[in-house]
């Protein structure tokens, strides 16, 4: 009932254009440009505490509202400011959508006396393929400046081992093992990797729970703080969906482990 509370008196956000100057990477679409858009809670509920959202979509497309903007309201119910980022799709050229990812983050950062955020508190959230480029935010970084403070991942994928749509669209059908290995996230985790809640449920088709789990294994043999919910069923693309029978479950302990930090 709360959700649907603030999604009902969600504001419209600003839009961002991330490389008003041109991106570093031609993803071979000029018409596709990176953007964000920012919704900011009210100057007195702010916590400092912000994320940047990556909509899924297989690399293909972006389920923009569903895995997006809808999720604005409830952060900014939180104190919370969120950047719902339209990445490039990347048509093969693998490293498109993490320039865009990184880029976002730095925004935040960059904005943070102005938009009252602190530069400590900076998270990633995503779903599905955008889990998976969340997670190449949180584990693939280059500097503090682009790395997540912490990361929300829903039925992410991970594993890049062997072929699937996700993988294809990213690296192209012929990758290199060098790329596979890189984009296989399980194994780019370090100590360093920012503590982790993922979601997801048992009986998912499209991104199996192995994804998560070996993730999740990875995270806790490195000593990173995870905490994983995988609920019986629901299949893929649950997010906050009535559908999803354990939808308050989740939301609920989402909204507790942002408060244990």
């Amino acid at each position: 009932m709360i959700f649907t509370t603030v999604v009902a008196n969600a504001q419209r956000g600003t839009e961002i254009n991330l490389w008003p100057e041109g991106p570093n990477t031609d993803s071979g679409d000029p018409t596709d440009m990176a953007k964000v858009t920012v919704f900011l809670p009210d100057e007195k509920r702010a916590t400092g505490r912000a994320i940047v959202i990556c909509p899924g979509g297989g690399y293909d497309h972006l389920a923009f509202e569903k895995e997006g903007t809808l999720w604005a309201p409830l952060f900014n119910s939180m104190g919370i400011a969120v950047a719902v980022l339209k990445y490039r799709m990347p048509h093969g050229n693998s490293g498109v959508p993490l320039e865009d990812a990184e880029q976002a983050m730095r925004l935040m950062r960059r904005m943070a006396a102005q938009w009252h955020i602190d530069t400590e508190q900076v998270g990633i959230m995503g779903f599905s393929a955008g889990g998976h480029l969340a997670a190449s935010a949180a584990t693939l970084f280059t500097s503090d400046a682009n790395r997540p403070d912490f990361q929300v991942l829903l039925y992410p994928v991970i594993l890049f081992d062997t072929p699937h749509g996700t993988r294809n669209n990213l690296l192209g059908k012929n990758p290199s093992s060098e790329l596979i290995e890189r984009y296989s996230l399980e194994k780019q985790v370090t100590p360093n990797t920012p503590r982790a809640f993922v979601v997801l449920a048992a009986d998912d088709r499209t991104v199996p729970a192995a994804h998560s789990l070996k993730y999740c294994l990875a995270l806790t043999e490195n000593k990173v703080s995870t905490m994983l919910l995988m609920y019986p069923y629901g299949d893929h693309g649950f997010g906050c969906q009535d559908r999803f029978a354990f939808k308050n479950q989740w939301l609920s302990e989402l909204e507790h482990w942002l408060h244990t930090f």
